[in-house]
Order: structure tokens, then C-alpha cells, then sequence
């Protein structure tokens, strides 16, 4: 699965696919479907080559910019419509299986579907709630759907989960600031990330964040 974050914004985690031993039928029987885990493992390598290499000539500014509604402006590739039919056809067979679920909400949020992406993603939540990657990428794609609330309802439960996910803290700080204009519930947010993981790999960039919405908050006074 390529690591498509949206570096202006709430970014998705990996919550999947899992292991292909999860993807096929429970009846261990039936193997009718063993090749689409092979054709899905083979298409996931070729993917992930091609998004290295693109990358490497990429300017080490550039990224994709996102509007206060949610939604990225950069142009967003075109899904894999026969993976997307393969783990379609697998939640045909077995609706409980959420390595499928979440396999078609990532293959969706990473074309830029984020609506389409929400369905499969409350699927294979509601199947592991325990899931803490599964309950963030809900959440972020609620948020690029435009549905800040709903997005930060759904952090609030990755925060449950996980009092200082750092990725969670990241978003809620992003909705908050973005989408709701609550830069001093935002800037909460990124401080209690700071607090929570001193090593946080962009703590530079969240704490530019959080300086930025001081500044607004400053300004409204």
C-alpha cells in the first residue's frame, strides 16, 4: 500500500491491507480465490516501486495543498479499479473479513475517493473497534469528505483507544484549526502531542503550527 499522506494536512495511517492469510475465504477449502491475494501482492509491489521512484524527483518542498473544506487540491491518481473489484468480491463472500474493508477504503482514500472510502472504513471498524489505525483514517476521510464533526468524533474514539496517538493529535489539531477556526483547541491538541512524544518526527512543523495559531488567536482579540 503506497504512504500517501497529505503532508498540508490530516494525514491517513496505515491501517492495512493485512496479511493475504486474512484476506481469503474463512473455508479453508475453498481456494478459489487464492489468486486474487496474489494478484492484489503482486499489484501492491508494483505500486509501491513505482511511487519510489516517483518520488525521488520530487522537489523536497512540493507538496499537495488542502482547502479549509478538506479536500486536496493536487490531483489524486486513479484507483486500481480490479483490486478494488477483487476485495469487493471478497466482502461479497465474507462481509466480516476487515483486511477486505479496509484494503478498499485505503485503495480509495489513496485515489482521492475519501466519501467512497468511508463506508469500507466504518465496515472494517465496526468489525476490530479496537483498531486504533482503522478508527484515524475513518476519521481523516470524514474529514477530506468535509464532514469536519463527524471527523473529530471519530478521532475522540482513536483517542479512547490511545490517549497520545501522536498521528490522531496530529489531525485533531488540523480539523480544529481548518475546519472549525478553534485554534486554541487546536493548538491543545499539537501541545499534547509535543507532550505526549518529545521525538515526534515533526515536532519543527507542529510547533510552527501551533505559533501560527497563536497568531490568529492574538489577532481576534
Amino acid at each position: 500500500m503506497s504512504k500517501r499522506k497529505n503532508r498540508g494536512g490530516a494525514r491517513r495511517v496505515e491501517s492495512g491491507p493485512p496479511e493475504p492469510a486474512d484476506w481469503i475465504a474463512s473455508d479453508p477449502t475453498d481456494r478459489r480465490y487464492e489468486w486474487i491475494v496474489y494478484a492484489i501482492a503482486a499489484l501492491f509491489v508494483g505500486l509501491l516501486g513505482g511511487y519510489v521512484i516517483a518520488t525521488m524527483g520530487r522537489s523536497p518542498g512540493a507538496a499537495p495543498a488542502v482547502t479549509t473544506a478538506g479536500v486536496q487540491a493536487a490531483a489524486a491518481p486513479v484507483v486500481d479499479e480490479s483490486a478494488l473489484s477483487a476485495y469487493r468480491d471478497i466482502l461479497a463472500r465474507d462481509p466480516a473479513n476487515a483486511g477486505a474493508a479496509a484494503g478498499a477504503a485505503n485503495l480509495l482514500y489513496d485515489a482521492g475517493r475519501y466519501a467512497e472510502a468511508v463506508p469500507y472504513y466504518q465496515q472494517a471498524f465496526a468489525l476490530k473497534p479496537t483498531d486504533i489505525n482503522i478508527s484515524t483514517d475513518l476519521g481523516t476521510a470524514l474529514w477530506y469528505s468535509g464532514r469536519a464533526d463527524e471527523a473529530l468524533a471519530q478521532y475522540d474514539r482513536s483517542l479512547t483507544i490511545d490517549p497520545a496517538h501522536a498521528q490522531t493529535l496530529f489531525n485533531v489539531g488540523i480539523v480544529q484549526a481548518d475546519g472549525k477556526h478553534d485554534y486554541a483547541a487546536a493548538v491543545r491538541a499539537w501541545e499534547r502531542l509535543l507532550s505526549a512524544t518529545p521525538d515526534y518526527p515533526e515536532a519543527g512543523r507542529v510547533r510552527s503550527l501551533i505559533d501560527g495559531a497563536r497568531a490568529k488567536l492574538q489577532a481576534a482579540l
